[in-house]
Order: structure tokens, then C-alpha cells, then sequence
């Protein structure tokens, strides 16, 4: 980091605001984490350290089989909530928040009206599945490989564009709406934008758009052969903007000040940041509602042969930097199914003493595609399924097939990725899960890899932090943030090549399996 003396009285764009930030011991940034299934704010000081945390989890809509909703009131009221929570909680310490970064659950896909803000659906949740039969529509007319040219994405219900033409469709009257210039799209943190200015400001960043399927990674702007191709209006697309950038200041009524908004991104990218993964061959997996693996790439896009996903990491000054990207959809959402659905633990944290209870596995698998399969398969169709099962099964069996299954779909991403030519020397990790040591302990074993557990934890809010710093000009690069990062645990793998071999087998036939059910 830099010394207190060389940031002193940094000013960034005084004349916009009308006053200059002062570094001071302070200062303090505040960081909106909208997460799948809560929603978190984080008052982060200029040192990464956190000063203020509040969360509220709120409820998760399962309409039909696959398909997933969230309530955008409850993303609305649990955002202000927390954000309310920890500004009183970080000021009451003394700490002067200058700016905001949003951070937010990538694809879940909302429309409103322009007029009153209020949206016209349920957002449909990026796990959700039910716009499988558009993607094959799709597929079957041979238009994957230019999708996957323009975006790096591939055709599946994952991405934005499927779920927008659903709600146009599908909603009385949207389509016509929506060709007048009366609906508004965006992800959530598009949404957020528009509610924390007042409807002032319509806006994303290029990670957000890069996850739509509308989004031309090459040339940095809305595609409009891929509007043509979904049947989507470009009047309803938000404007792009960088990660680090100006997205208008909150109203004054929210929290009492207006707070400018001065970075986005989205959540898996902002961990990319909050890990310091800046240099080509960089890699992080965090490990959240879903699992997802990004490896920087630098300013090369690099097509995948192996079905995992070209992306962009981050845009900063107009430079975009691109990144391969393995999505798992099920991981911590699997742990709460043993806690919620299940009802056999009462806390994430005792799958870490049920998994040592047992010297082996004893043979069960759990294949965790509650929503389908994520990369490199990318199966909508696919379900979840547990293999092994005898008498003798019981809870600790079924923690660890959990855990053990969100290794093993890293290790198939890992695989994927060494495919594509890219040979990591070691993990990142971060995420609600990795607070487990057994966990990474196992993950480790079974990538054969080095693990590295961050003394932060929270990346993912603080890359949102990290962003909105830059440019505020609390840091002067990224140079700065990285000499911030520091490993709080080591993980080297210590398994034997013949028992992770074993382990990998009987993992492969699980897999293969449920694809043929």
C-alpha cells in the first residue's frame, strides 16, 4: 500500500462533486453486496479492513421444477436495510464514508417501468432453467458458435437475454411496452442504480453486460445482429460503463447524505479484485451460492475448447481485461438444501465436523444439480442424485458427498482450463464455504494444486470496495490494492495419486449417470 503521506489530500474529480476527498485514518468506503440469497453491506476502511457488516437473507421463489424467483421489493428493502445498518454501525466508530461500490449476483434479470420503477416481474434468478427450450430453439438453428464468437458465452438459460425475452413475452402487454420506450432492463445492479439515484441513472458496467448474451466483448458495446437474434429492444438496455466509474450519488432521504456510487462490477469479477488477480494466469474460485472459477487472461480473449466461458474480468480507463470463467451452479445453495430442505445440521459450519468424522466417503456421491449442470457440461436438463447410499448412510455421509462434490466440479474445471492451455501454479479461494479447513484441505488434495485462503474473506464486497476507492483516487492503482492482499491460510495437497484417482472415478460415473437418466 502506499504510505498515508503520498495519498494525502488525494481529489478525484473535485469539480463533480464539489469537494475533494481527503485521506484520513477515516476515511471509509461502503461496499453493497446483493447476493443470491441475501443481501450484505460492508464499510471497508482504505486499508481492507472492515470496520461495519450487516446482512439479511430473504426468500427464494421456486414456481415450478428449475425454475427460480426473487421478489425485487425484498433485493429492494433488504438492500437499504443493511446498508442503513452499517453506515450507523461504521459512523458511530468515527468513520467517513466518501464513496459506494456495488457488487452484485450476476444474470438474475429484472424489468420495470421507467415511470414508477416498479417491476413487472418476479427477477428471474441466473439458476433459473426455464428458458431451456429458447436455447435449444436457438441451438438447433446453428447460431451458438456466432453467440459464443461475439459474447464468449454459450447458449443456455444461464445468461440475461433468454430470461428478458421470457418476461416481454410472457407478461400482458411488455413487448409493446417495451418497443415504446416504457420498460426499463437490467441486472441487479442496474436495478440498484436506478433505485438508489432515484431513477436518475440507468446504467451497468461492462462485467454485468458481458453476462447477458447481448454483449459484444470484442467491440465493447451492445450487439445488434444479437438484439436481432433474441428479440430484445435496444431501447431497454442500460447504458455500459467502466467498473471504476461515475454511476450518480444516492438520494439524500436513503441514509441521510447522497454517497457517490463509483464502483461496479459483478460478483464473481469484484472477487477477481479483491484477490488481486491482476497479472494473465491469475486464478480464484469462490465459493457462494454457486462456485466459479475465473482465470485472468489479460487482454487476450481466449476462446475455450472445452465449453467453459470467455468473459470479461474487468474494464478499467476503457482497457478491457478478459478472463476464462467455469460456472458451477450448485455449492453453498447445497448446503443449505442439508440445512434447510433436510434439516440435518442446524449450521454451514458443522459439515466441517461431520466430514472428519469419517475416514473415507464410504462411497457415496452426491451430484448436486438441483438446477442442472453448469461447466464444462452445461446440461439444463440434468438433476441431482445421490449414489452409494446403504444403511449404514447417515448425515456425516451426506455433509461430506456435499462438500466433496463442489471439489470435484473445480477439479473439472481446472481440467477444462488445462485443456485450454492455461496451468495455474495455484488457487485462490474465498466464499462462505472455504471457512471450512476440511474443505480446503480436500480441495487442495484433489486439484493437487496449492490452496490459498485470504486473510479478507469478504473479496467479493471488497473488489466492489477496492473499485470505488480507484476512483475516488484512494488508491492510485492496482498496484496498491495488491500489495493489500495477504494469505491467512496455506493449503498443500498431501493425498496420494492412487486415492484421488479412485475418488475422481467414482465422481466421473455419478456425472454420467444422471446425464443418461
Amino acid at each position: 500500500m502506499l504510505t498515508l503521506t503520498r495519498r494525502q489530500c488525494i481529489m478525484n474529480d473535485s469539480k463533480r462533486w464539489g469537494r475533494t476527498f481527503n485521506m484520513t485514518d477515516s476515511t471509509a468506503i461502503l461496499a453493497i453486496d446483493q447476493g443470491t440469497t441475501s443481501s450484505r453491506a460492508i464499510v471497508f476502511n482504505t486499508n481492507a479492513e472492515i470496520i461495519a457488516v450487516a446482512q439479511q437473507e430473504f426468500p427464494q421463489i421456486y414456481p415450478q421444477s428449475g425454475w427460480v424467483e426473487h421478489d425485487p421489493e425484498a433485493i429492494w428493502s433488504t438492500t437499504v436495510a443493511v446498508c442503513r445498518a452499517a453506515i450507523a454501525s461504521a459512523e458511530a466508530k468515527g468513520a467517513r464514508i466518501i464513496a459506494a461500490g456495488i457488487t452484485n449476483q450476476r444474470e438474475t434479470t429484472l424489468v420495470w417501468d421507467r415511470k414508477t420503477g416498479a417491476p413487472i416481474h418476479n427477477a428471474i434468478v441466473w439458476q433459473d432453467r426455464r428458458t431451456a427450450d429458447i436455447c435449444r430453439t436457438l441451438h438447433g438453428q446453428g447460431v451458438e458458435g456466432e453467440v459464443q464468437h461475439r459474447t464468449g458465452l454459450l447458449l443456455d438459460p444461464y445468461f440475461s437475454a433468454s430470461k428478458i425475452a421470457w418476461i416481454l413475452d410472457r407478461v400482458e402487454g411488455a413487448r409493446a411496452r417495451a418497443e415504446k420506450g416504457e420498460l426499463a432492463f437490467g441486472t441487479v445492479d442496474t436495478f440498484l442504480i436506478w433505485r438508489l439515484t432515484g431513477g436518475a441513472v440507468h446504467a451497468t458496467d461492462a462485467t454485468n453486460a458481458s453476462r447477458t448474451s447481448l454483449f459484444n466483448i470484442h467491440t465493447g458495446a451492445w450487439d445488434e445482429e444479437l438484439l436481432r437474434l433474441f428479440n430484445i429492444p435496444r431501447s431497454i438496455l442500460p447504458d455500459v460503463r467502466d467498473c471504476a466509474a461515475d454511476y450518480g450519488v444516492t438520494d439524500e432521504t436513503l441514509f441521510g447524505k447522497a454517497i457517490p456510487i463509483l464502483g461496479v462490477c459483478g460478483d464473481q469479477q469484484s472477487a477477481t479484485i479483491g484477490q488481486a488477480c491482476f497479472q494473465p494466469g491469475d486464478i480464484k474460485s469462490t465459493y457462494g451460492t454457486g462456485a466459479f472459477v475465473v482465470l485472468n487472461t489479460g487482454d487476450q480473449a481466449i476462446p475455450s475448447k472445452n465449453r467453459l466461458l470467455t468473459t470479461i474480468a474487468y474494464q478499467i480507463n476503457g482497457k478491457i481485461t478478459y478472463a476464462l470463467e467455469g460456472s458451477v451452479f450448485s455449492a453453498g445453495s447445497a448446503i443449505q438444501w442439508l440445512r434447510d430442505g433436510l434439516g440435518i445440521i442446524e449450521h454451514a459450519s458443522d459439515t466441517e465436523r461431520l466430514a472428519r468424522e469419517l475416514s473415507s466417503n464410504n462411497g457415496v456421491y452426491l451430484v448436486p444439480a438441483f438446477t442442472g449442470l453448469g461447466a464444462p457440461h452445461w446440461d439444463p436438463d440434468a438433476r441431482a442424485a445421490i449414489f452409494g447410499l446403504t444403511r449404514d448412510t447417515g448425515p456425516a455421509e451426506l455433509a461430506r458427498a456435499v462438500i466433496e462434490s463442489v471439489c470435484y466440479q473445480t477439479k473439472d474445471l481446472l481440467n477444462a482450463m488445462k485443456e485450454d492451455g492455461m496451468n495455474p501454479s495455484a488457487l485462490r479461494v474465498d466464499g462462505g464455504m472455504v471457512a471450512n479447513n476440511w474443505m480446503c484441505a480436500f480441495l487442495s488434495d484433489i486439484l493437487a494444486l496449492p490452496v490459498d485462503r485470504p486473510k479478507v474473506m469478504e473479496t467479493t464486497a471488497l473488489g466492489a470496495a477496492y473499485l470505488a476507492g480507484l476512483q475516488a483516487g484512494l488508491y492510485e492503482s492496482f498496484d496498491d490494492i495488491a500489495a493489500n492482499w495477504r494469505a491467512e491460510a496455506h493449503f498443500t495437497p498431501s493425498m496420494q495419486d492412487e486415492t484421488r484417482t479412485d475418488l475422481l472415478k467414482g465422481w466421473t460415473r455419478a456425472v454420467k449417470a444422471i446425464r443418461r437418466f
